[in-house]
């Protein structure tokens, strides 16, 4: 299934849709084609072009509080497939919380970090001052390219542009 890159009207990188869902948005106004596929879609009357890359027409407020949900699959990503504590990349990732849930510690993006199974252990039900742990990297919420890295694995070179310092790591 062919992929759209989704950009707000300021150009930032938003999501990865359908082409299907982007064509509708474009039919609709709401949407303007930046890149197209050399082949056009074709319906029994009209023919339109196969959106690659579309923008909205109107800036769309994401609060970063509400922007993403976690996953542990977009976490380990944001951590580099590593433990935040031994750097480990080879064993069994788990998600840790820097302080604890039975301490009052949140399941948000700031309080969540990848930890191997031993040092998650380790760690167990304490702060990473008590467990005389240290966090090699300080969590918070991933840029917004990292989701449409996990949605298009392969990014088009059609987007690099679009994506900017962010694709080059891809």
């Amino acid at each position: 299934m062919q992929q759209v890159l989704v950009l707000n009207a300021s150009y930032e990188p938003l999501n990865v849709t359908t082409v299907r869902r982007a064509s509708v948005l474009v039919f609709k106004g709401k949407a303007e084609v930046l890149e197209q596929l050399d082949r056009p879609l074709t319906t029994a009357t009209r023919t339109f072009p196969w959106p690659h890359v579309i923008r909205l027409v109107t800036y769309v407020r994401v609060p970063r509080a509400v922007q993403r949900k976690i996953s542990r699959r977009a976490l380990f990503a944001r951590d580099g497939w590593r433990c935040v504590y031994c750097g480990d990349g080879h064993g069994r990732l788990t998600l840790d919380h820097v302080v604890p849930r039975s301490r009052g510690g949140e399941s948000v993006w700031e309080n969540v970090v990848t930890a191997c199974a031993p040092c998650n252990h380790r760690k167990g039900d304490r702060t990473v001052d008590e467990a005389r742990m240290e966090l090699r990297v300080p969590p918070k919420p991933p840029a917004p390219v990292l989701f449409i890295h996990l949605a298009a694995p392969r990014i088009p070179d059609g987007w690099r542009t679009y994506l900017g310092a962010a694709a080059a790591a891809a």
